[in-house]
């Protein structure tokens, strides 16, 4: 199993707060996706915002955060929206 800092955008801190919810492994947050391991992530930790969003996004397509595409992340932000009420 690859460790979770091996991905591109999850530093030591966000992979701290993944281990902390259950997501030990880069197989683990590519298997659960963005959304869903962002939704456990914000049960416990409720400050993570969008971009923390997008971040794991980007570490689960292997790309930088900020390299996605504009659609994409506007359904991360209409997610990420909806979570807000």
């Amino acid at each position: 199993m690859a460790e979770l800092t091996s991905m591109m955008n999850i530093g030591k801190e966000m992979a701290r707060k993944l281990d902390s919810v259950g997501i030990g492994s880069a197989e683990e947050l590519a298997r659960l996706g963005a959304e869903q391991a962002f939704l456990k992530v914000k049960g416990r930790y409720p400050n993570v915002c969008l971009v923390h969003l997008y971040a794991l996004e980007g570490a689960v397509c292997n790309v930088e955060f900020n390299r996605l595409s504009e659609g994409r992340k506007g359904e991360l932000k209409e997610f990420s929206d909806f979570l807000k009420g």
